[in-house]
């Protein structure tokens, strides 16, 4: 349900002091023994490679460097987390990205389980939100990343990134394709976000709908 206009403007404003305010990376988890305690409400971020995710995590916290960018697919490998808020209130959680074609069936292998055991095992876990490049819409690679999603029982909502790459007329073919896919699974928020991390579009949105599930 969609929040009245007023509660909605709140929401917003609120999510921008808190990101506004100290985001520090905490740590990387080549494997689940190394998560941090649970502890802590968590907001997950997903998408194949070169999606943008980096991008949109250093826009959504109005930092340059917070999460490593890199034409190199498939370079992160760990779940990294970020606290927000000192004392933190919440984290941020980025997933190693998928989807890499040229990565060793081990290193794939590796992934699958540690994203399916964090999955499935993190009480924490509010929300995932998955990134789609709107330039090509949701693949098969994404869909098995949302089946994983749904069989887990994660709530998640999808993320279309990139939106300024296209035309206006392209973006709203692929957003109604996105969320008309949202709609007919069962974990997944049916509305889409649509964001662009170079012009800022979705960022304000991006952050109330973390905020939201955070609370």
């Amino acid at each position: 349900m969609t929040p009245p206009p007023a509660a909605e403007e709140d929401l917003v404003e609120r999510a921008r002091k808190a990101f506004a305010g100290p985001v520090a990376f905490l740590k990387s988890a080549p494997s689940l023994q190394f998560l941090p305690p649970a502890d802590l409400p968590e907001v997950a971020f997903a998408g194949r490679s070169n999606v943008g995710k980096s991008s949109l995590l250093n826009a959504l916290t109005n930092r340059n460097g917070l999460a490593r960018t890199s034409n190199t697919p498939g370079r992160t490998q760990e779940l990294n987390f970020f606290e927000v808020g000192e004392p933190a209130q919440f984290r941020l959680v980025d997933m190693p990205g998928y989807g890499f074609a040229k990565a060793p069936k081990d290193v794939v292998r590796k992934w699958r389980y540690l994203v399916n055991d964090f999955l499935r095992g993190r009480p924490v876990l509010k929300r995932a939100l998955v990134l789609i490049d709107a330039r090509h819409g949701i693949k098969d690679v994404d869909r098995e990343i949302l089946k994983m999603l749904d069989d887990a029982a994660v709530s998640y909502r999808l993320v279309l990134t990139k939106a300024d790459k296209i035309k206006a007329s392209d973006l709203a073919q692929v957003s109604e394709a996105t969320a008309a896919e949202a709609r007919k699974r069962p974990a997944a928020h049916p509305e889409v976000l649509v964001t662009s991390s170079d012009k800022g579009m979705g960022i304000a949105e991006l952050r109330a709908a973390v905020l939201e599930v955070v609370l």
